[in-house]
This record gives structure tokens, sequence and C-alpha cells, in this order.
């Protein structure tokens, strides 16, 4: 279902569940085992999850929901279900390293929802993203509605969820939803670009930043005063000096 590949302080993850890496307990229990061995690695600065087949991801199988609506205990299964997703996004979420996705095909439902716990998304021109709930009597729950709230504001998700409207990685790129896009045939090499240029960042600055925009978002936390405590340890770290004695003596 998955597979993985160290390049430097690049963790490659490739989802390979045929054909449309649809979600179900088996990928979830995959996934967190994943994430248990990633959450204290040191040497991985960024992971880069990426699709082996057309599309990124399809969300929750549908056969699995199918089963669920003929059940007489479906709706309290699908919650429990549903709060999987929501467990295993937040961790994804929470993750010390830069996540990047990069989005080939199809990221609708859930898959979309997987993106959106990503701190970065480039998609191909191409793709075609959305959450399309409403047009299963569902809404986005592990996660869509608030994500792409705070994403991209009230009216973008107004319309992306309100609406069931799909669209193209370009829209996607003007709407906020993802920060970069390319044409197909070359969004591999634009995504190892840029996941190549961000893991030769320092590890340090990274996992402290990706701290830091995410105090921005909670208004119980004094972003300001953390900055200080970042810009401290930072500091006081022997890499950090390393990085200024290289810029200084005119190297990078």
């Amino acid at each position: 279902m998955f597979r993985t590949e160290q390049a430097g302080a690049r963790l490659i993850l490739t989802l390979d569940r045929a054909p449309v890496n649809a979600i179900n307990d088996a990928w979830l229990a995959g996934f967190h085992d994943l994430l248990d061995g990633l959450e204290a690695r040191s040497d991985v600065a960024l992971l880069h999850i990426r699709s082996g087949h057309k599309v990124f991801c399809a969300g929750m199988d549908i056969a699995h929901i199918a089963d669920l609506s003929q059940r007489a205990d479906g709706a309290d299964a699908m919650v429990r279900d549903v709060g999987e997703f929501q467990r295993a996004f937040a961790r994804l979420e929470a993750l010390p390293q830069v996540v990047l996705a990069e989005i080939g095909g199809a990221a609708l439902g859930g898959g979309l929802e997987l993106a959106l716990a990503c701190d970065l998304r480039v998609a191909a021109n191409e793709a075609k993203l959305g959450l399309p709930e409403a047009n299963l009597g569902l809404i986005p729950g592990a996660g869509g509605t608030q994500r792409l709230t705070w994403l991209c504001g009230k009216g973008v998700a107004a319309r992306l969820i309100l609406s069931g409207e799909v669209v193209n990685g370009q829209t996607a790129l003007a709407l906020g939803l993802v920060q970069w896009s390319a044409p197909r045939d070359t969004l591999g090499e634009v995504a190892t670009g840029l996941a190549e240029r961000i893991a030769g960042l320092s590890a340090g600055s990274l996992r402290e930043a990706k701290r830091l925009i995410a105090a921005a978002a909670d208004g119980a936390r004094d972003g300001f005063a953390e900055e200080l405590e970042a810009d401290r340890r930072l500091f006081d770290d022997p890499g950090t000096r390393a990085r200024i004695a290289r810029f200084l003596a005119g190297g990078r």
C-alpha cells in the first residue's frame, strides 16, 4: 500500500493501493505505522507524498461506504471510521517535518482532506480536486470543512463544499488550495525540485517555523513570544552558527 525511499533529508512516500489509493482500515493502520517511525526522526526534513497511480487518492473506500449504508449501526460505524481519518490526518499535520503533497491526479473527498493536512501542495494543471460529499448526502468530515476554511477562507470553502464543485490544478492554484501547479508531464520534476530545495534548508529552522505557523492560527498561543524562544534555540544551535559562518565566508 505504501512505498518509501529516502534521498538525503527527503523521505518519498508513494501511495500504492491500486487502483485509486482508496483508504480502508488496513491503509490507516499502515499509515499510522509510518507516522510512528517519522515523528522522532531527525534525519528527515521533508516528507514528499505522491501516488504511484493516475489518481492521487480517492478517499474512503466506496465499497466500505456502501456496506455501512446497509447496516443498522451504520451511522455509529461511520462516525468511528471518520474519526480515525481525523486522527490520522491530525498526526500528519503535526509532524515536525515539512510535508509536501504532489497531486498528479484526482484528489477527491478524503483524498483532498489528506492533502489539506500537508503543509504544501503542488498539483498537475490537469488534476481534479474537490470535496463532493454532498452528492452522497455526506460532508467532508475528516477535517475538510475546517482545514479548507482555514486555508482559503469561508468564501472558497463555501464555494467548493456547498456546490460540490471539482476544480483543476490551475483553478486550485488561483483559489489558494495549492501553492503551485504545473503541467502533468513536468509535475514530478517540479515537485522533486521543490522537495530538494526545502530539504536543503536548516531542518531546525523548518521545524520551528512550522510550529510557529501553527501558533498563528491558535488564539491561545502567543506566537510573538514563541518566535523569540525559537530564535534563542536556533541561535544556540551549532548548525545555525555554521550556516552563518559559511554565508559570511561567501558560501551557502
